[in-house]
């Protein structure tokens, strides 16, 4: 974001093109084999993981990581909106926080949140946003214990929800993380965001991703402030039985030339049509970045 031209420091980041990655900490699941399934997983996954582990979790592996590259390395790539997925582990007494996607990490929620404020202490004219979703097995104890979390790791660098969202006011007031939060003790913080749309195609195939998307351009007008365009493809168990040599990281490898391709003929901007973050997988192997900011160079034809 600091190397973005003058022109657009006064415009709203929300009309910006701003890449992200999607289930950004996946690249630490827990492959010990004491660690359960997460909860959200069909019934007949977690009996078979139950009594056929050694056969099912090599599947569960291959299909659940979404970046093998640390938040750091995403965010030296440059990537600014990260895809936060929380759970408390069942069975755990402490207050310990994971992320997951299958099964749980091994790197708890706070310690990659200071891996973030260490990053950003060091690149202080970026901004990030960071999306809270999904949460699973959070009460209300543990919803405060991860905002109390939020608040100190990341103190006075916590932009408001009532300022003004442009790079050259950020960065005069030092405001450098915008948390949006899917719950309702969001309504109790100045600090937290509403939620963040996230458009989700739920394909497996890159042609009809790029139909879906397509669809949704013609028939509805983008959502007011920031929205997720997330081109990643979703993989369904008809899929991953008949692809039994392939892991997630394959499927995603092969479309992206298709993808990227769609992504170069998008803009950015404020009018129907026009996209804000783009999030997808395997981001620091893939050229998505690049892509993704060289869209903003439309934007200078209209300022």
């Amino acid at each position: 974001m600091s190397h973005l031209p003058r022109a657009l420091w006064d415009l709203p980041l929300c009309n910006l093109a701003i890449p992200g990655s999607h289930n950004t900490v996946t690249y630490c699941l827990d492959k010990n084999d004491r660690s359960p399934v997460d909860l959200t997983q069909p019934d007949v996954l977690q009996k078979l993981d139950k009594y056929m582990k050694p056969l099912i979790r090599p599947f569960v592996y291959k299909w659940a990581i979404t970046q093998e590259s640390t938040v750091k390395e995403q965010l030296d790539c440059g990537v600014r909106y990260c895809d936060l997925r929380i759970a408390h582990r069942p069975n755990d007494n402490t207050s310990d926080l994971y992320f997951y996607h299958g099964v749980y990490t091994t790197v708890t929620v706070e310690a990659v949140l200071k891996e973030i404020r260490e990053w950003l202490d060091s690149h202080p004219r970026e901004v990030v946003i960071l999306s809270f979703s999904h949460f699973q097995g959070l009460g209300p104890e543990l919803h405060n214990h991860l905002v109390e979390t939020i608040k100190n790791v990341f103190a006075t660098k916590l932009c408001p929800k009532t300022e003004t969202v442009t790079l050259r006011n950020l960065w005069h007031l030092g405001y450098q993380v915008i948390v949006s939060y899917e719950h309702n003790i969001k309504n109790c913080h100045n600090e937290l965001w509403s939620h963040i749309p996230y458009w989700w195609a739920n394909k497996c195939k890159a042609e009809a991703l790029i139909e879906e998307f397509e669809r949704r351009r013609r028939q509805s007008s983008r959502p007011g402030g920031f929205f997720v365009t997330g081109i990643n493809l979703t993989e369904d168990l008809k899929y991953i039985c008949s692809h039994p040599t392939e892991s997630l990281k394959d499927l995603v490898m092969s479309t992206y030339p298709v993808l990227l391709e769609w992504v170069e003929g998008l803009y950015p901007g404020s009018n129907p049509g026009s996209v804000n973050i783009i999030a997808g997988d395997f981001v620091t192997e893939s050229q998505l970045v690049p892509t993704v900011i060289a869209l903003n160079e439309n934007l200078l034809n209209w300022t």
